[in-house]
């Protein structure tokens, strides 16, 4: 350390002699729960920085991932900012993104609202040696370490077909309200719909699917103009957790209740009223608690420079499967008037 000059009163050694505990002071933190490692291999003292995107926030469904990240992040001593755009809007994730790549945190999770679209800034953050982990939605492979998915396409593509293939005998008109028609999960999901139609229930005809936006109103008003233009109409699938309760909103105010099926994705708390009135036998859902606390759990062992091979522990979900990049959390859960009540998410 160079010293320019004295302060009045203060000589030079005594200046150096105070500065000497404030420099060693400066290469720890005081503040540290987890112990990280360093380029080179050595253990350093860290509090891990985890920054976690949702697609939006204020809904219930993601607000319940966040209870499960949090809950994740106090066990493992993490630091959890949570924050996200208040509409399903990738240019704001973007941006959002970037201040995080600025702070240099150590790991991002996100859940992309368009693949594509993030998968630059996604590609930025690991070049500058930030693990980034996708969930509920994937990017691009390149441009994440690994993925968690709530449950694979093709479980709930076939869980909602089978579903309403129960509710309609197999047969008749049927309508797909969605999210966004660039959501790479939810694309996944009806691709797979759209197979187990042709394969399994050739007599169930899709008319049409339609976006919603994350907009719940608009979602009811998209469901309203279906049952108009298709008054044949035998059920209307919602997957998305605002556009089921859109649409099932949609189908109670036309009192069609019981005559036009409507099955989905979304949380118990969102659909318990529909449940309970009649308007939908079943929802369809994993456990987003669950889905934020292996998002973090995960999270925690990367940053830490931990090796993940074919499973890992992931706290109190125990050993959790991985394939190549891909993280499970598990098979979809179905939610109805026996169980509802008993889930408060």
């Amino acid at each position: 350390m160079k010293i320019a000059g004295t302060w009045p009163g203060i000589s030079r050694w005594a200046l150096a002699f105070v500065a000497a505990p404030l420099l060693l002071a400066g290469c720890s933190s005081s503040d540290s729960a987890k112990s990280g490692k360093s380029r080179s291999g050595e253990k350093t003292s860290h509090t891990l920085q985890i920054a976690m995107m949702p697609k939006l926030v204020g809904i219930d469904y993601f607000n319940a991932v966040q209870q499960g990240a949090q809950e994740a992040a106090k066990e493992i001593g993490a630091n959890l900012i949570w924050d996200g755009p208040v509409s399903a809007d990738v240019s704001k994730q973007i941006e959002m993104l970037d201040t995080w790549i600025a702070r240099k945190v150590d790991v991002i999770a996100v859940a992309p609202n368009d693949p594509n679209a993030l998968s630059p800034t996604l590609e930025k953050a690991r070049k500058r040696d930030i693990k980034v982990i996708t969930y509920d939605a994937d990017s691009t492979p390149e441009s994440r370490d690994y993925f968690v998915n709530q449950a694979t396409a093709q479980s709930i593509g076939y869980s909602l077909v089978d579903e309403m293939a129960e509710q309609i005998g197999g047969a008749g008109e049927v309508a797909i309200v969605t999210g966004s028609m660039t959501a790479d999960n939810q694309n996944q999901w009806i691709a797979q719909m759209k197979d187990r139609m042709v394969a399994k229930y050739p007599d169930m005809k899709l008319v049409t699917v339609k976006p919603s936006e994350e907009d719940q109103q608009l979602a009811t008003q998209v469901t309203q103009d279906l049952l108009k233009a298709y008054p044949d109409l035998k059920g209307v699938f919602g997957i998305t957790s605002v556009a089921f309760p859109g649409a099932a909103l949609a189908v109670q105010q036309a009192q069609k209740s019981g005559q036009v099926a409507v099955v989905g994705l979304a949380t118990p708390k969102a659909m318990k009223e529909y449940v309970e009135n009649g308007t939908v036998k079943t929802v369809i859902l994993w456990n987003p608690v669950d889905l934020g606390y292996l998002t973090v759990q995960l999270a925690g062992k990367i940053g830490n420079g931990d090796n993940i091979s074919d499973s890992f522990k992931a706290g109190r979900l125990g050993d959790v499967q991985v394939s190549g990049t891909q993280v499970l959390l598990g098979e979809p859960m179905k939610f109805n008037k026996e169980n509802i009540s008993q889930y408060n998410f």
